[in-house]
């Protein structure tokens, strides 16, 4: 976690070290109790005719994610990525089959879908799925099952630090992506009283809170901010107007609250938002964003990956609102000359954006591994094989072996322009605060 090296202490630094170990035991602990559960129904048979999902000749997986609704961008970008990079390949002779179901971003929807697709058969591995919320109810129907989630197109501890059950990780954290504005705005001259956010008010929006308000504590901030913020974070309902946060409701437009709930802070607490912090997908902060300009705010908002890169730059480029906005990427620049990047926009072609190309880095990470498992494709065995991959995908370093659940710790923090992202200085940075 290199970004976040910068804030702690020598102490703080055998912390991370000692939980890199806790994160090695717990995946190796995954890996046991589908070893001890195999044992018992012996897995180590024929892999066609006992381990879930696989079949003399296809490996069966399932991805529940947004197909449809305001932010259907998401789901569909991650579905185009996964099936250029998978479909007609083959591991061990068989052939991969992915079958996608709709979750409209909602928890309920993919609760449901979920079940749908595990009673109408057996998969390998669930891969892909998109968002927090839906996540915090889906993770609990796999790990019951033992199904190995994958790669799911969230950065929060619900799949890290707090993982519950077998869970494989591609990108790197909200923790990881925050920490690394937050250091390029300090290094500004950035306070942390002068930090604020916009989140969608639910797992994803609070993962989002919880890791600023340990960056923020970290750093020195007040004992009234942090206290600001443990009160948002445990009270439940509206969060507005508590303190230097705004929230808004998932798969809705309206921004005005959230943006209301920030003036007020502003003006009881005395201090200007310098920077805005959001977790927030790209139709809702599109409209936050056109709002705050038309207010004649000038904050440097930052965006998450998670947000939807190209749609947030195309309906911010529509209004020419591009500048001020930034945001962090965990994938290579769509520019970049790296192998894999190239390999992708070939594969895509015009489908090639930075969602899609999360998906096709996560299919051939996944192939690459499975390819790699010695003996029978087993859920066990595919574990184990992960927690010993570290590799060089086209360009993109994949390490498994460091003691954590996540493959790849790559976080660049962009600036948009009306040609796409490029990587941002901290003389950029500084111009852009001025």
């Amino acid at each position: 976690m290199r970004f976040l090296l910068s804030f702690l202490d020598l102490k703080q630094c055998n912390f991370l070290r000692s939980r890199k170990i806790f994160f090695k035991a717990r995946l190796l602990t995954a890996w046991y109790l589908l070893a001890s559960a195999c044992l018992l129904t012996g897995c180590r048979g024929n892999a066609s005719s006992s381990t879930p999902g696989v079949t003399p000749n296809t490996i069966r997986l399932g991805s529940v994610l947004v197909l449809q609704g305001q932010d259907e961008a998401l789901g569909n970008g991650m579905r185009l990525g996964l099936e250029s990079a998978l479909v007609g390949e083959k591991v061990q002779g068989r052939s991969l089959e992915i079958t996608f179901k709709n979750d409209y971003y909602e928890p309920a929807s993919a609760r449901k879908a979920t079940e749908e697709l595990l009673e109408a058969q057996d998969i390998f591995i669930a891969l892909g799925n998109v968002g927090t919320p839906t996540a915090q109810v889906t993770l609990p129907i796999l790990a019951q099952q033992n199904i190995p989630a994958v790669g799911f197109f969230t950065g929060a501890k619900l799949l890290r630090e707090d993982a519950r059950g077998p869970i494989v990780n591609y990108r790197a954290g909200y923790g990881q992506e925050i920490a690394a504005v937050v250091e390029m705005a300090i290094a500004a001259g950035v306070t942390p009283a002068e930090i604020c956010a916009y989140v969608q008010n639910d797992g994803y929006g609070l993962d989002a809170l919880e890791n600023l308000k340990q960056i923020l504590t970290k750093l020195g901030a007040s004992q009234d901010i942090i206290k600001r913020y443990e009160k948002i974070l445990s009270s439940n309902g509206d969060r507005n107007n508590l303190g230097p946060v705004g929230v808004y409701t998932r798969n809705t437009p309206y921004s005005r609250p959230g943006y209301d709930s920030l003036k007020k802070w502003e003006s009881e607490g005395g201090v200007d938002c310098k920077l805005v912090i959001t977790a927030a997908t790209y139709r809702n902060l599109s409209y936050f964003v056109g709002m705050a300009r038309s207010e004649g705010e000038n904050w440097l908002i930052s965006a998450l990956s998670f947000t939807g890169a190209d749609e947030l730059r195309w309906d911010l480029e529509e209004y020419n609102l591009l500048d001020g906005v930034i945001l962090t990427q965990v994938v290579p620049l769509l520019s970049a000359n790296l192998p894999i990047v190239e390999e992708a926009k070939t594969a895509l072609k015009e489908e090639f954006g930075v969602i899609s190309l999360e998906g096709y880095v996560l299919g051939k990470m996944l192939l690459k591994i499975m390819r790699n498992v010695p003996g029978e494709i087993t859920r066990e065995n595919f574990l184990a094989e992960v927690s010993q991959s570290k590799f060089d995908l086209g360009g993109i370093t994949i390490d498994f072996t460091d003691g954590d659940n996540q493959g790849s710790d790559l976080v660049i923090v962009c600036k948009l322009t009306s040609e796409g992202f490029s990587a941002m200085s901290l003389a950029d940075f500084t111009s852009i605060l001025q």
